[in-house]
């Protein structure tokens, strides 16, 4: 079995696939491993730190993914990288397939069983493979850091002989795990801290972290929770009413971090221009759903906007990125849990057990068919 550990192609992209810890664990089941020259260095793992682990270095994408049984990459292969892979290769990564459908096609037309890490059911069994959660996480915190380096003020209560600095009011929008994550770290910073969420559930946990819950609780908030754990899209109505409520809110609060996110679907809109408007010159906004078109009016996916009034809303791509090594440590962790369990681990071979219901859950092509139901050609 051969396990090629491909470079990324986006150059804004620092994490990588594997790290020497998972190398040995590949090792251990019998597999040759091959990782392509350089692909850990953005992460902080240099080729030698492979080679000591066990793995065989490779000098280009070709070369690596020369025979490979698996490939471990942490976005989905580009267009160019395809001939790089023999037919039946089986390809681990996030794919992002929503929106992508010509992607998928040209994946299954190149033979490719392909297996999307962000469709990882949310299981007892998979929780330790879940991408979404460790990579958010770290996104959660990174938003607070991000948030206190562009706010020009301390953030906790300081009482010195020349005064009293008072602490920063940060408010979260989105309490799924990158939510709870920069209430937390918020917390430990010393900010005053509040959340808001359209599931009820999440009160609770807020309120666990030592902050305050803001929401309009109406029957509607009541049931407003899909049975997978997702937030349902809100009634026109109810939005209005929170609007108004979140309003007033946001023009008392220093730093702001949106992270709502609904999957296949553009992020919802959360924070107005007038909203942005009202705030105090200098507050700022985090918005870490920018690549889905962004929470924040106004948020621009790469960029610092500030605004008229003094604003300014951070729009960082890939925030999990800018923690290349914990990032893409975690990372490794989650495929290497997934990947196990496709293997036979007395033949030391893949033998996926394709009515496995991680299996069905996260593969996308298979034998030149784009296979998920999520994900079919459109008639």
């Amino acid at each position: 079995m051969r396990v090629a550990v491909l470079s990324e192609t986006d150059p804004a992209e620092p994490r990588v696939a594997a790290v020497p810890e998972t190398v040995k664990k590949f090792k251990a089941l019998g597999a040759d491993v091959v990782v392509q020259a350089g692909a850990g260095s953005k992460a902080g793992v240099p080729d030698a730190e492979y080679e000591a682990a066990g793995a065989t270095i490779a000098g280009s994408a070709r070369d690596a993914a020369d025979g490979a049984d698996l490939v471990l990459k942490v976005r989905r292969p580009a267009e160019d990288e395809l001939h790089h892979l023999k037919s039946g290769t089986t390809v681990v990564a996030i794919m992002d397939p929503y929106g992508n459908e010509q992607a998928l096609k040209a994946m299954a037309d190149a033979g490719l069983a392909t297996f999307s890490m962000e469709l990882m059911p949310r299981i007892t069994r998979a929780q330790v493979m879940d991408v979404l959660s460790s990579q958010a996480n770290l996104a959660g915190y990174r938003a607070v850091v991000d948030g206190a380096a562009e706010y020009g003020r301390a953030m906790p209560m300081m009482m010195t002989a020349a005064g009293t600095v008072p602490a920063a009011r940060v408010f979260v929008m989105g309490v799924g795990v990158a939510g709870l994550q920069a209430i937390a770290t918020a917390r430990r910073m010393g900010a005053v801290v509040t959340a808001t969420d359209v599931r009820p559930a999440t009160k609770e946990q807020v309120e666990s972290l030592g902050a305050k819950f803001v929401a309009v609780e109406d029957e509607e908030f009541k049931q407003a929770e899909t049975s997978g754990g997702y937030a349902k899209e809100m009634s026109a109505e109810y939005q209005k009413k929170q609007a108004e409520l979140v309003a007033t809110h946001i023009a008392k609060q220093d730093i702001v971090i949106t992270t709502a996110l609904i999957p296949g679907r553009p992020a919802p809109k959360l924070i107005s221009e007038a909203m942005v408007a009202s705030m105090k010159p200098g507050s700022v906004l985090i918005d870490l759903a920018v690549e889905r078109g962004g929470n924040v009016e106004g948020a621009k996916a790469g960029e610092i906007v500030t605004t008229a009034n003094g604003a300014k809303i951070v729009g960082h791509l890939n925030v999990p990125g800018r923690l290349a090594a914990t990032a893409s440590s975690l990372y490794a962790r989650n495929l290497y849990a997934f990947v196990e369990t496709l293997v036979d681990k007395e033949a030391k071979t893949l033998a996926i057990k394709w009515d496995d219901e991680l299996v069905k859950a996260t593969n996308l092509t298979r034998d030149g068919q784009v296979v998920h139901a999520a994900f079919q050609p459109k008639a």
